[in-house]
């Protein structure tokens, strides 16, 4: 959904709900955990956080309370949506000049003791979302000490709109995982 102007608490909440029994837009759920598709387009960006328990907890928390979306031009709304499989939120967006919102579903969690002792969990697109395809977030601590945040994607147009702009599209993308590596840095280091 594109809009002019940042969307109301109550438009975001009837939008999050008609979502909530949505399908997914694409067949392959799950597909980060394991084999990616063929015929999308790959994203794969992964940074050393920090070192030690402590800095893993503190991503741990901000992956959990969604911060790796707190980047000004991109937010996960409503706010507080726990990290559990079925959790539909929408990715509210800023770009050239207007909004759109976005649905998704978390469609598994990982919470592994290791090593490397892991948390993270991916979301699919559905039917109202401009792309299509899943993301995976991930937080590893290593035997060694290092933390590590990990993003893991794979996508493909779904709107009209993106298919004709998808050079656009692309650079939003990957501005993301730019942005989103910078804040679980600065997190992870306290």
């Amino acid at each position: 959904m594109f809009l002019l102007r940042d969307p109301s608490a109550q438009l975001v909440r009837d939008f999050v709900k008609s979502q909530e029994s949505a399908s997914c837009s694409y067949s392959e759920i799950g597909a980060t955990r394991e084999q990616l598709p063929e015929g999308y387009t790959v994203d794969h960006h992964r940074i050393e956080l920090s070192s030690g328990r402590e800095s893993f907890e503190r991503a741990v928390a901000a992956l959990k309370a969604w911060r790796q979306f707190d980047l000004g031009w991109v937010r996960i709304a409503p706010p507080g949506v726990p990290i559990e499989v079925g959790a539909t939120v929408a990715i509210v967006t800023k770009h050239f000049g207007f909004l759109s919102l976005n649905a998704a579903r978390i469609v598994y969690v990982i919470d592994e003791e290791g090593p490397p002792k892991r948390f993270g969990f991916a979301y699919g697109t559905l039917v109202e979302h401009v792309e299509c395809g899943e993301e995976r977030f991930l937080i590893e601590l290593h035997e060694d000490g290092s933390v590590w945040y990990d993003i893991l994607a794979f996508s493909r147009p779904h709107h009209f709109l993106v298919r004709l702009g998808f050079p656009l599209a692309r650079l939003l993308q990957k501005r993301f995982a730019k942005d989103s590596l910078v804040v679980m840095a600065t997190v992870a280091t306290g």
